[in-house]
């Protein structure tokens, strides 16, 4: 049995990320105290239903939370894998989304909101530290976090999810790479006037980017580095892996390279069993938008 424990703050995303789950076939439970998921693992094992499971754990159990680890250590010691994803966001953004939403905080009686908001980080101090995964969900969208689930869990056992992603230094780390790379050493598209308005996938600006001597070497570079490490990642039992090229807005650079990147790697499959490639521009559209208007 695959489980999967998505936990977190409370309006960092985990109902999002619990119905996406459940749209790629996983058998979703929200908030289930802790001492049941084995009596859970063991019924769904029985069954002919999904074999992944998705649970939500929260810090309303928290009587029940110091128990997660000897829980877990249950679980894997009897077959399943068991794998934590850990949602959180800067308080100042969770009350701005309960503020938004006129959300009640599950905690608020233990105090006004951004108490409540502290003592609940304090309680999932522990199962945070457990976490194999945490996602800051600042910057993400709902509909970027469903993505960011698609891409992630959409795969099967034995496949792994590739996503390339491009995007902006000036915005912020994408919270789910696991490789960056920074490509503003680069000259520039935005510095020269005809090319400035245009994006990455642009003819002109794709050849101004592809053709410098430093972009080939960091392609040859990274492509070298994902050959050596996606096989790795496969054997290790994972199944995503999300690498990040940026540049200073997201628009010219990065985009050009993740295309260069997505072509050079579907040339000649990286690992066997071939993964699976997904290309992800975040910040080009909003990008594109800005220097418009900056027009």
């Amino acid at each position: 049995m695959q489980l999967l424990v998505v936990t977190g703050l409370s309006g960092a995303g985990k109902s999002t990320c619990l119905r996406a789950l459940e749209d790629l076939g996983y058998y979703c439970v929200d908030n289930l105290p802790v001492p049941m998921l084995p009596a859970l693992v063991e019924i769904k094992t029985s069954d002919h239903g999904p074999r992944r499971l998705a649970i939500g754990v929260d810090a309303r159990a928290n009587e029940h939370l110091h128990a997660f680890a000897s829980v877990r250590e249950q679980l894997l010691a009897a077959g399943h894998s068991i794998e934590v994803l850990f949602l959180e966001a800067p308080d100042a953004v969770v009350v701005r989304r309960f503020s938004e939403t006129r959300r009640r905080h599950p905690m608020s009686e233990l105090g006004e909101l951004g108490m409540a908001i502290r003592i609940e980080r304090e309680r999932l101090r522990e199962l945070r530290a457990l976490a194999d995964s945490v996602i800051d969900t600042e910057n993400l969208s709902s509909r970027q976090l469903r993505q960011l689930v698609r891409d992630r869990y959409a795969t099967h056992g034995g496949v792994l999810h590739l996503v390339l992603m491009s995007f902006g230094f000036k915005n912020g780390l994408p919270s789910e790479a696991d490789l960056v790379f920074d490509a503003r050493f680069l000259h520039n598209p935005f510095d020269v006037p005809e090319l400035r308005a245009r994006g990455g996938f642009d003819d002109a600006v794709r050849d101004f980017v592809l053709e410098q001597d430093d972009a080939k070497q960091l392609l040859e570079r990274i492509e070298s580095w994902l050959r050596f490490q996606v096989p790795r990642t496969i054997s290790e039992g994972r199944s995503y892996l999300t690498v990040a090229l940026g540049c200073t807005g997201g628009q010219h650079r990065s985009v050009a390279l993740t295309e260069a990147l997505h072509q050079r790697l579907s040339a000649t499959s990286v690992a066997s069993p071939a993964p699976v490639l997904a290309v992800r521009h975040r910040d080009l559209a909003q990008a594109l938008a800005d220097t418009a208007h900056l027009s």
